[in-house]
């Protein structure tokens, strides 16, 4: 057991001169080690995560088993909030071994697994920890998470509310709560769980996610007295529009508040896009700030979030959609940014047939005949499973908006490979240019019975979006990959389905 110690003024001169006295040797006594677990904690409250790491380390050479214990889960708490996603996965890989029957140590193992993008195996580890302890917050929490990556939104918010009444001062939980209601349009209950969300942050007036999830309250609220995403046809109804191919990209034109306009069809965007100069056009002005992230030098982008009064495709129309303004743009790329859109973000399954040029959407697709079926899973971004050199999983972006076959350079730290030579490319995405990209040849990729054997991928600099997202991005698939086929993708049944030509 703990002796109880008090941290007299917190100040943060006394704190760092403690700290940098301690670091002077290897040895730290049981009184010394309870003392920086203490500080740990507190500095991970606070959300100073690098500096709590430091604090976990020096806990975790104490002599006392316990104490070990739970500096090891707050240093493996404090790498997944610094996305240290492979560190924390080694750690908590070990704390496990040590401790097999520990509910702890098996849920943030999971954690860890998920944190990888890992997502199947977090899956099962969640429900093994649920299984022999019904009662663990976090392995509900987990298990709701992966509900909602297969579109099962309704057990996905009872399990959530469930794992927060069991763990009240969890924020995160209440995060995925705000996320799920938000994908279910309930945008007032959406800011609800937001706020609840900012209240259980320690400090929050300094908190930057408590800051920019504020600026999602109130974007929420915006769409008081009005329905979001708001389908003017019977939900049974499915839309079929032509569309031109332009350098791989598929340009529907559209109507925005009535007005015409050309939108790029693009499924690896988590929301419908549009620049400034169409926002000014349109007279849309914005409600608050968020961030994005992307391909690209930029890293994350401070942009802007509004509403369209009207989306209109063909016969589909759509009232009070939320908008990302790509505001400020971006200087030095080849070419201006376009306006995009996703039916996913919409809620809507989508058929794109790139021999007819022609794509179908609607909340429930006609069954058809397909030569490959991939489990698919939502989490922010629409993804499939991929196996790499025949041991290496990882999810990849299906990115109607990209062109190549793509891996992160995570994924290809982990294959390890050395190419006889380097071949760089000059890349841009969404967040500018990545000059970083290479091109990595002889590469085994398969997702499921579609084979790419000795087959060169780009390798892209994802660093910035995993972060945002919370896991480590696989890679992406784009329109190298899809074009080969009649692909649906199916939000009811989470599936990816391709029909060869």
């Amino acid at each position: 057991m703990l002796r109880q110690r008090h941290l007299i003024g917190c100040a943060v001169i006394t704190v760092v001169a403690l700290t940098f006295s301690l670091s002077a040797s290897d040895d730290i006594s049981l009184a010394d080690a309870e003392l920086e677990f203490q500080l740990g904690s507190l500095l991970l409250q606070e959300s100073r995560y690098e500096e709590a790491l430091v604090a976990f380390k020096r806990a975790s050479q104490s002599s006392d088993a316990a104490l070990v214990s739970l500096a090891r889960q707050g240093k493996i708490r404090a790498e997944l909030a610094i996305a240290e996603f492979s560190t924390a996965q080694i750690d908590a890989a070990a704390l496990l071994r040590d401790e097999p029957s520990s509910i702890t140590a098996q849920t943030l193992y999971a954690d860890s697994l998920w944190a990888s993008g890992l997502f199947d195996e977090a899956e099962a580890v969640y429900v093994s920890a649920l299984e022999r302890d019904p009662k663990s917050s976090r392995a509900r929490y987990g298990w709701a998470k992966s509900l909602a990556t297969k579109n099962r939104l309704h057990e996905a918010l009872n399990e959530a509310l469930a794992a927060s009444v069991a763990s009240p001062l969890d924020p995160d939980i209440y995060h995925d709560i705000g996320q799920i209601y938000e994908r279910l349009n309930r945008f007032p209950e959406a800011a609800d769980a937001y706020e609840n969300y900012v209240n259980s942050l320690p400090h929050k007036e300094q908190n930057d996610r408590a800051i920019w999830s504020l600026g999602q309250v109130e974007f929420l609220r915006a769409f008081d007295g009005k329905t979001p995403l708001q389908v003017e046809s019977k939900p049974e109804l499915r839309h079929t529009v032509s569309f031109r191919l332009r350098n791989g990209k598929i340009v529907i034109p559209v109507r925005l508040n009535g007005r015409r306009q050309e939108m790029v069809l693009d499924t690896g965007a988590e929301k419908n896009v549009i620049s400034e100069v169409t926002a000014s056009r349109l007279g849309i002005r914005p409600i608050t700030y968020t961030l994005s992230a992307g391909v690209g030098e930029v890293g994350l982008r401070g942009l802007q979030l509004g509403r369209l009064d009207s989306f209109q495709i063909g016969s589909l129309k759509v009232n009070h959609v939320p908008v990302l303004i790509k505001s400020p743009g971006l200087t030095g790329i080849p070419s201006r940014e376009p306006d995009s859109f996703s039916p996913l973000a919409l809620g809507l399954s989508v058929t794109i047939d790139y021999q007819k040029h022609s794509i179908t959407m609607g909340y429930k697709l006609e069954e058809e005949a397909s030569d490959f079926s991939l489990p698919m899973r939502v989490q922010r971004l629409a993804m499939v499973r991929g196996l790499l050199n025949e041991s290496h999983p990882a999810y990849f972006v299906v990115d109607t908006g990209g062109e190549v076959i793509s891996i992160s350079q995570s994924t290809a730290g982990i294959l390890n490979m050395r190419p006889s030579r380097h071949i760089p490319l000059k890349v841009y995405g969404v967040s500018g240019w990545d000059r970083e990209a290479f091109l990595l040849p002889g590469i085994d990729l398969r997702f499921q019975d579609i084979h790419y054997q000795n087959f060169p991928v780009v390798v892209l600099n994802l660093r910035v979006p995993s972060i945002l997202l919370g896991f480590d991005l696989g890679g992406i698939v784009g329109y190298k990959f899809l074009a080969s086929y009649r692909v649906t993708m199916d939000l009811v049944k989470s599936e990816l389905r391709l029909k060869s030509y």
